[in-house]
């Protein structure tokens, strides 16, 4: 599923959350919710609706493409009655998403 000029909203504890995923997992990239932007307006975006990874029914995944961080990024949130989509957590994506955002774009 896929909506034209969809927006992403964090609220302060899920900002927090992403903005310091390095002090949690040091390996881990610290996310600008900015980039979660980019990444639901990436036109080459994957979109997982709902996420098969949630228990919640309202969950959406979206892999895609973030030019100011120069990364993928998996993004995680859930879509409320109207819509619109509150940011959960967000990462760099690596592994199977990462390989399957690639493959897609190199299929095109």
């Amino acid at each position: 599923m896929s909506h034209v000029g969809e927006r992403i909203s964090w609220d302060d504890a899920a900002t927090d959350h992403i903005r310091t995923r390095s002090a949690r997992y040091p390996a881990a990239a610290d996310i600008d919710p900015a980039w979660t932007v980019e990444v639901v307006h990436d036109p080459d975006r994957l979109v997982d609706e709902p996420d098969p990874r949630s228990a919640h029914i309202n969950s959406v995944r979206i892999v895609g493409y973030s030019p100011t961080a120069r990364m993928v990024i998996t993004v995680v949130a859930l879509r409320d009655p109207y819509g619109g989509l509150h940011g959960a957590s967000a990462w760099q994506s690596t592994g199977a998403a990462l390989r399957q955002y690639l493959e897609d774009r190199c299929d095109d």
